[in-house]
């Protein structure tokens, strides 16, 4: 039986460092103090780990010594990697090898903005740390991205100091349980103090680490409550990709993403592109799933999660990973970012439950609250129509069975066009539904290749994605869509 790991001190920490003679290396802190350095030299022994500590404040020399960023800005990634790669490149010049043939060195570097005085900026900054698990192998990077929460600046600083402590303590002994190192950032701090919304690793230890995986973990265990990554598998800081941006998002399972997937937000990006206030060249597409989709068969699989997220980096698409099950609770995210417009498509049937009164009773306004959260922003809601077998109709804004009570705002946002419906759709796909397309593959059956986008049947095929296998012989007790009458079409298809 595993024991429950005993979460050391920021103190206990650093003393084991500093008495581990094999660790060696520079500290270099931006914006926050030096309070990662600082813990080591309290701690005692701090010769034997510290090579070099320093703080550039100073603009000037701060791009003196690791040039200047492009957009002039110093808390950011592209900052701390010139921070990190120019103290490991000194490290190797000024300290001989053969003087320390047993060190493992390392570069840790941050760079932070704590609160204002007028408290209208939050905290966040970058951290990272470049080092060597031995003295044979080149190095490997953890480099996290964090928001502080705490409403005091001093606070603030203490917290990226024990963070610090953490990042390097968790590198060096437990490298080798990515999943332990990314948990152990937490020790002693908690999420009213400290979001972690990014984190990348790399390098030879790292070689068999998914960093999509780690954004997973990030929101599983409640250290952020959304991540983004990019087609290539790149984890993303979300101001980065969001800022200022016209956002326009789709939520689905995307198990596995099917023709209607790609007609909904074809169609819908044409509609969004030609919106007062959109400009065509700022529009960043989100594929988004949230974590309760993920756990719609009970924990998550972590395979079935990279199965999706495949392919949908496949077709060249950035991927949100959201808790928030609530709409009105994604919208407030995306503004955080952005004052721009913004577009949610959705099928007509979501909408159905966007007005279901009773998913808002946690919240003390009800649903009136979180619709004012939705439209005070400047939204516009995407609606693909939703074919009803049951009646044998499309439905859409026009003919939505709305509860009487709520149809007058609905009405509100239908006039104003806020509520736009997607016309000119694909008859041909409208009824084609993920969880069809993945029965089918589970049971065998072919003519699934003809339901989901132009290449993807070949991804899923070659790399056996939802548990694809060729040899597996049909099902014969398993009803495919295409040969189900209308009673056993399922009402609701998304």
């Amino acid at each position: 039986m595993d024991l429950e790991r005993v979460v050391l001190s920021a103190s206990q920490k650093a003393l084991r460092i500093n008495l581990n003679p094999e660790i060696y290396g520079t500290y270099a802190e931006i914006g926050a103090g030096q309070e990662v350095v600082r813990h080591f030299f309290r701690a005692g022994g701090a010769s034997g780990t510290i090579a070099k500590a320093m703080s550039a404040y100073d603009k000037d020399f701060s791009d003196a010594i690791y040039g200047k960023e492009e957009k002039g800005r110093y808390v950011c990634k592209p900052r701390l990697i010139n921070m990190l790669n120019h103290e490991y490149k000194l490290i190797e010049q000024r300290l001989n090898r053969k003087d320390h043939p047993t060190k493992k060195f390392f570069a840790f570097a941050d760079t932070f903005a704590t609160i204002n005085y007028t408290k209208t900026i939050q905290g966040h900054g970058w951290m990272g740390l470049k080092f060597q698990t031995d003295q044979s192998k080149e190095p490997n990077i953890v480099i996290i991205h964090a928001r502080l929460h705490e409403p005091d600046a001093l606070l603030q600083q203490a917290t990226v100091g024990v963070l610090g402590v953490n990042l390097i303590y968790g590198s060096y002994f437990f490298y080798n349980k990515p999943k332990e190192l990314l948990l152990s950032l937490y020790d002693n701090l908690g999420r009213d103090q400290v979001e972690i919304d990014m984190i990348q690793m790399s390098g030879p230890d790292f070689e068999k680490v998914d960093n999509r995986l780690l954004s997973l973990q990030l929101v599983k265990n409640g250290m952020t409550d959304a991540v983004i990554f990019s087609p290539d598998g790149r984890n993303l800081q979300a101001a980065d990709v969001l800022y200022k941006k016209n956002i326009l998002a789709i939520r689905g399972s995307f198990r596995p993403v099917t023709k209607v997937n790609m007609d909904m937000i074809v169609k819908g990006m044409k509609l969004f592109e030609k919106e007062y206030r959109v400009d065509p060249n700022n529009i960043q597409v989100l594929f988004e799933i949230t974590l309760n989709n993920l756990k719609a068969e009970g924990d998550i699989d972590e395979q079935d999660f990279l199965d999706r997220a495949d392919i949908l980096c496949s077709l060249g698409q950035t991927v949100l990973v959201s808790n928030y099950s609530k709409y009105y609770k994604l919208v407030e995210y995306f503004s955080k970012y952005t004052t721009k417009r913004m577009g949610i498509i959705m099928g007509t049937n979501m909408l159905m439950e966007l007005f279901n009164e009773k998913y808002y009773r946690d919240i003390n306004g009800g649903i009136l609250e979180a619709f004012g959260i939705l439209f005070s922003r400047d939204l516009k809601i995407y609606l693909y129509p939703w074919k009803d077998m049951q009646h044998n109709r499309m439905v859409n804004s026009q003919n939505a069975p709305i509860h009487p009570r709520l149809k007058p705002l609905f009405d509100y946002l239908v006039y104003n066009k806020r509520l736009v419906d997607i016309i000119d759709y694909s008859p041909d796909v409208i009824d084609i539904y993920s969880k069809d397309v993945l029965d089918m593959i589970k049971h065998g059956h072919s003519g699934w290749e003809d339901l989901v986008p132009t290449y993807v049947d070949t991804i899923i095929k070659d790399n056996q994605l939802f548990d694809y296998d060729p040899e597996k012989k049909p099902d014969p007790n398993y009803i495919p869509p295409t040969r189900r009458s209308s009673e056993q079409q399922r009402v609701n298809p998304f």
